[in-house]
């Protein structure tokens, strides 16, 4: 006579495997949408940086207006730059975290200057 095999005993439930299925195709996916459209974000993230630099200097150090007014300045959409400040140096730095960064600094006689682009 055959003897039945015991049912498999889940310790947390079986939908602990779907779980680490799904986060792992989101990942794979997420992955592939950042490598498809990488050169995308990455030309609209210098843009975004390039004007967000070059409009907050000329707001701070040639209208004399605090960093957060010159926010008010910016286009829709440009929600993920962030400025920094270096004060000695008369510089706006501009970043969209892990995907581009852009400086401006008030040069007497010229306003305000973006560093060259790296090629």
């Amino acid at each position: 006579m055959a003897t039945a095999k015991p049912h498999r005993i889940y310790r947390n439930g079986p939908r602990r495997h779907y779980l680490r299925n799904g986060l792992i195709a989101l990942v794979v996916v997420g992955a592939l949408g950042v490598a498809l459209f990488w050169s995308q974000l990455h030309t609209r993230a210098v843009v975004a940086t390039s004007y967000g630099a070059r409009i907050a200097c000329t707001c701070r150090y040639i209208e004399g207006r605090g960093l957060k007014d010159c926010r008010k300045d910016f286009e829709p959409g440009m929600a993920l730059v962030m400025l920094s400040e270096n004060v000695p140096a008369r510089s706006i730095t501009a970043r969209v975290p892990l995907v581009a960064s852009q400086t401006a600094t008030l040069r007497d006689g010229a306003g305000c200057m973006l560093q060259s682009w790296a090629s």
